[in-house]
C-alpha cells in the first residue's frame, strides 16, 4: 500500500506574495506542512506540487520531492484543490507509483499537527465506503445570527427567523479548517465531491486553525503562533 502526501504550491500568490516560502517565525511557510507530514510517519513519500523552481529547490531542501511540474494552467487563480492533487495522483501512477492513499496538506498550514492527520488516515480506513476525511473547526458564533450589510450601508439579518432564538438552541456549525484533505486515490482521479456524504470529519479546536490569506490573517497566525508556543502546546 502506497501512501503520499502532496502538497500544493504554487509561486504566483497575489494577496501574500510568495505566501508559500514567505519566512513565518524564521522558516519558510511550507517547512511547516513537510514537517507535520515528516512527523506523522505516515507517508511513504512527501511530494509537493508547485511550477515554481525556487519553491521546487525549497521543498527538496525541506526533505520533500518535487517528481514533476505542476502545468501552468493547473497554477492560476482559478485552479481547484481537487484538480491539482489529481493530477499529482495521475502524474506518480504513470512514474509508477501505485498510489492508494493521498492527503493533501496546505502549503500555508502552520497549525497542522502529526496526530490529526493520523487520526484522518485511521477514519478514512475504518470506513470503506467513504471517500474523504478532512479537517473542519466549529464556527465562534451561531452562523443563524449572521447579518449583511446591503448597498444602502444597513444592516439586515441573514436569517430574521432566528433574531429571537436562544444561542444554546441553534444548531452547531462546522467550517473546513484548510489544513487536509485525505482522499482514496481513485476519489481525486473521479473528481469526488468534497462537500457531501462521501466525507468525513476531523475536528481541530479552534486555537489551531487560522486561514491564511490576507496580511491581516498573517498578522493574526503569527500571534496565534506565539501563544501556542509559549503555553507548549506546539513545538
Amino acid at each position: 500500500m502506497s501512501i503520499v502526501a502532496i502538497i500544493p504550491a504554487r509561486g504566483g500568490s497575489k494577496r501574500i506574495p510568495r505566501k508559500n516560502i514567505k519566512l513565518f517565525h524564521g522558516q519558510p511557510m511550507l517547512a511547516y506542512s513537510i514537517r507535520a507530514a515528516q512527523n506523522s510517519g505516515l507517508f511513504d513519500r512527501i511530494v509537493v506540487s508547485t511550477d515554481d523552481e525556487e519553491i521546487a529547490a525549497m521543498a527538496r531542501q525541506l526533505g520533500a520531492e518535487t517528481p514533476f511540474v505542476r502545468p501552468a494552467e493547473l497554477a492560476d487563480d482559478f485552479s481547484t484543490t481537487v484538480d491539482v492533487i489529481r493530477h499529482s495522483v495521475l502524474a506518480l501512477q504513470q512514474q509508477g507509483e501505485p498510489v492508494d492513499y493521498a492527503c493533501c496538506i496546505y502549503a500555508t498550514a502552520p497549525f497542522v499537527q502529526p496526530q490529526y492527520l493520523q487520526q484522518g488516515l485511521q477514519q478514512l480506513q475504518a470506513h470503506p465506503d467513504k471517500a474523504y476525511a478532512f479537517s473542519v473547526t466549529t464556527f465562534p458564533f451561531p452562523i443563524q445570527r449572521a447579518i449583511r450589510i446591503n448597498a444602502a450601508g444597513e444592516i439586515e439579518a441573514m436569517h430574521p427567523e432566528h433574531r429571537n432564538t436562544r444561542s444554546q438552541d441553534l444548531e452547531e456549525a462546522y467550517h473546513d479548517a484548510g489544513q487536509f484533505y485525505w482522499a482514496r486515490a481513485q476519489a481525486w482521479i473521479e473528481r469526488a465531491v468534497v462537500f457531501s456524504s462521501q466525507s468525513l470529519a476531523v475536528i481541530l479546536p479552534r486555537y489551531l486553525v487560522q486561514d491564511i490569506d490576507t496580511q491581516e490573517d498573517w498578522l493574526r497566525a503569527e500571534f496565534m503562533y506565539d501563544s501556542l508556543l509559549a503555553s507548549g502546546t506546539i513545538c
